[in-house]
Formats: structure tokens, C-alpha cells, sequence
């Protein structure tokens, strides 16, 4: 199996903008409505019309300007166009950004532009991962640190063991990797992650979704539970005093406060289908899906592979983790077949190990801290690498290494 590649990088979220883009082409106006359904465009309020620069001075002489206008030149003259910018600037409110795609490459022109204030000068044609890449960058401060990579971790099916999985990769991230990482448990009445780490905050994450208003930095990292000093857990109080019917964007002020914060957010999704839960999987940077090998599984888990493939086409598909493989004389669906169904190769194959992870999981410990030779301990550091982007690096140190411990063993044989 054959995936497409997909460009592996990290670009921003758009802020809450309004949006305006006048087209002179088909195509770019295509590009521009993909671009308006890309995830890191969710905030933004977009509009794609026709006309250019003389549309654009004739639609804000009696209407306030968005916070971003694109413009296509095509037809015109560099002159030609220059005097249009220069009769749109007359009212274009102060403050708004504006962006010129053109289809000449020219230092000259590209000067003139910024002189009059322009942000960026595109060069056609231009896809819609490169619009989102350009809007994204005009609201990036210069020299601030990038933003943290979440990973969305979520069970095709209840009890596949997606919770354990979420929390062995996020210990991964902070140790093996040394990436400051902070779990999020999103199951906020029956959530385990307390467990699992043996915590027990007074505070968690229901005081920040039930308070949004009082949400700032302070505020959540008083609310983290540290639990190593690269590791820090928001927990959920596992209470059934309330109930959690969520709004959609509940956890969007929360997740923007960590991402500014912490390289890696490790999203512990519980088993449930709300307008909540799909945005989060949706927007997330990186999504783990995990899977048993049953039919159930293999059913829930192709249904989630469609739809966040047709939510996200400007990103890499998401992995699947086949877990609690391998049961003495369970009838399983085999990783090869469950692999071709979804149409994707699995990210990992998880053997089932009762007595290493029950273990694990009563003394509230991860596998690696119980056993950092066993089999399950190495998946789930190369599943943290894969996450983010880091197993080539990873498999290269590894590379290094093995002509010196293959000369050490055989001194020691001989």
C-alpha cells in the first residue's frame, strides 16, 4: 500500500480574522475556497469573489476593510495595477493586511509593493496549503518560539486500551524525546490519566471548561499536575456531579493557551461522537486512532480514517495502532488484513501482555518505567517519534551506534 505524501510541517492557526480574496482566475479562486476548509483555518471568516483590485477599492468605499485582502493581478500592467493599490489605500481602513499574487516574477514590482505597504507577494499558481501558509504567517510574531504539536489519541472502540496508549506516548514524548509534554484528559467524568500517573490534583481540567472566562496562562499552569520535569497532566476530576454537555469550541481557548506553552500536547479523546470531540480530532496536529482486532474495531476505525481523510486533505492520514493483539485463542482480524481494510499500514501492532500491564497500570506506572526492554516499551517510543517527526533522527543515532555495540559484543564473545 501506497500512501500520497503529504508536506510534514507545522504552520500556525489562523487567528478569529475576516477574510477577503479577489480572484481574477478560476483557479485561484478555487484554491482559496480549498484553503477556507483547511483546519488551520476554522477561525477565519473568508469570502472569494471576482475582480481584483478595482472590485476591491469599489466594495470598501462605503464598507469597512477585513483584516486580510488578497488580490490577483494577472492582465494588467505593473503601472496599472500600482494605481489601483494606490486607489484602494485611500479606503482601506489602518491595519488591514493585504496580500498580492501575481504571475510575474519581478524584484522590481515585488519592491514597489512593499513600499506601498503590502504584506506578501505570491507567484502563481499557488495551492491552498500555500494560501493557508501565507495568511498564517502574516500573524506569527518574529522570533517567537513555535507553537506546540497536538496529538489527538482516541479509541475506534470503548475499552481498546486508547487511554493507555495516550499516556505511554505522551511519557515517551518527555522522556525518551526530552519534549516538554503536558496529557490532556478529556473524559472528564471517567477519565483514568489521575490513575494511571498516580495523582490525585485537587484541581483539573473541569475548572477550566466550566469557567471559561476565568481561562489565562496563570490559570492553567496552576491547574497542570506535575508529574515529572518534563511531564505535566491536566487531569480530569472523574466526578459525576455535573454533566458535560460541551459546546463545540469549549476547549479552543484552553488548547491556544498550552500550545504557546508546551512543544507537546497529548490529547486523551474519549470514545465519543460530539461536535466537541470531531473538532478536536479535526484540528489536531497529528491523530491516533487505536484499534482492537475485531470487527467492531476494524468497522469504527475505517469510518474515522474516511472521514478525517476528506476534513483534512492538506494533511497526512491518520495512524492507526492495532492493540490487544494476539490473544491465546481469540479469533482476531490479522494486522495485515486490518490494515488492507482500512487502507492504510499500521503505525504499531500492540501485543497483548495481561500480567505487564495490569501490573503497570495498578502500581500506576507506564510500561517503560516497569519494563524498559520489553517489546510494547520500544512501540510506543517509536509511536512518540512518529508523532513528531522524529523517527528518522531517532533510527539514525540507532544506526551510529550499532557498528560499536556489534564490536563490543563480539570482544566480549571472543
Amino acid at each position: 500500500m501506497t500512501e500520497i505524501p503529504v508536506r510534514d510541517e507545522m504552520i500556525p492557526p489562523v487567528p478569529r480574522i475576516t477574510m477577503q480574496a479577489f480572484c481574477e482566475t478560476a483557479d485561484l479562486a478555487a484554491a482559496v475556497e480549498a484553503a477556507a476548509l483547511d483546519r488551520r483555518m476554522q477561525k477565519a471568516h473568508v469570502r472569494v469573489q471576482t475582480g481584483g483590485a478595482p472590485a476591491a477599492a469599489a466594495a470598501y468605499a462605503q464598507a469597512p476593510t477585513p483584516n486580510v485582502v488578497l488580490l490577483e493581478t494577472r492582465h494588467q500592467s505593473q503601472g496599472e495595477f500600482l494605481g489601483q493599490l494606490d486607489a484602494l489605500s485611500e479606503v482601506c481602513d489602518a491595519g488591514t493586511k493585504v496580500i498580492v499574487i501575481g504571475h510575474v516574477n519581478d524584484v522590481t514590482f515585488y519592491r514597489e509593493l512593499i513600499a506601498r505597504g503590502v504584506s506578501d507577494y505570491l507567484i502563481a499558481p499557488i495551492d491552498a496549503l500555500g494560501v493557508v501558509r501565507a495568511i498564517s504567517g502574516l500573524f506569527a510574531a518574529p522570533g517567537a518560539p513555535p507553537l506546540g504539536r497536538t496529538v489527538a489519541v482516541v479509541g475506534a472502540k470503548g475499552g481498546v486500551g486508547a487511554s493507555t496508549v495516550a499516556h505511554n506516548v505522551g511519557w515517551a514524548l518527555s522522556r525518551k524525546l526530552d519534549m516538554s509534554t503536558v496529557i490532556v484528559d478529556l473524559d472528564i467524568a471517567f477519565g483514568t490519566a489521575g490513575l494511571d500517573f498516580n495523582q490525585d490534583p485537587p484541581q483539573g481540567i473541569a475548572e477550566a471548561i466550566f469557567a471559561p472566562e476565568r481561562v489565562d496562562a496563570n490559570m492553567v499552569d496552576r491547574l497542570l499536575s506535575k508529574c515529572s520535569d518534563k511531564l505535566s497532566l491536566l487531569a480530569a476530576p472523574a466526578l459525576l456531579d455535573r454533566t458535560c454537555d460541551l459546546t463545540e469550541t469549549a476547549f479552543d481557548n484552553l488548547l491556544d493557551i498550552l500550545r504557546a506553552s508546551t512543544p507537546a500536547i497529548v490529547l486523551d479523546v474519549p470514545h465519543v461522537w460530539t461536535a466537541w470531540s470531531r473538532r478536536l480530532l479535526v484540528s489536531s496536529d497529528e491523530i491516533v486512532i487505536v484499534a482492537a482486532p475485531e470487527l467492531a474495531s476494524l468497522r469504527n476505525a475505517k469510518n474515522l480514517v474516511d472521514l478525517l481523510r476528506q476534513a483534512r486533505p492538506n494533511d497526512r492520514p491518520p495512524k492507526v495502532v492495532l492493540n490487544q493483539a494476539a490473544i491465546p485463542k481469540r479469533p482476531e482480524i490479522g494486522p495485515s488484513d486490518f490494515a488492507k481494510a482500512i487502507g492504510l499500514d499500521l503505525a504499531a501492532v500492540l501485543p497483548f501482555d495481561a500480567q505487564l500491564f495490569g501490573t503497570a497500570a495498578n502500581n500506576g506506572q507506564m510500561i517503560a518505567e516497569m519494563q524498559p526492554n520489553a517489546r510494547c516499551a520500544e512501540l510506543f517510543n517509536d509511536l512518540a517519534g512518529a508523532v513528531v517527526g522524529r523517527t528518522g533522527e531517532r533510527r539514525a543515532r540507532r544506526t551510529m551506534l550499532e557498528p560499536i555495540l556489534s564490536k563490543l559484543t563480539r570482544r566480549k564473545a571472543s
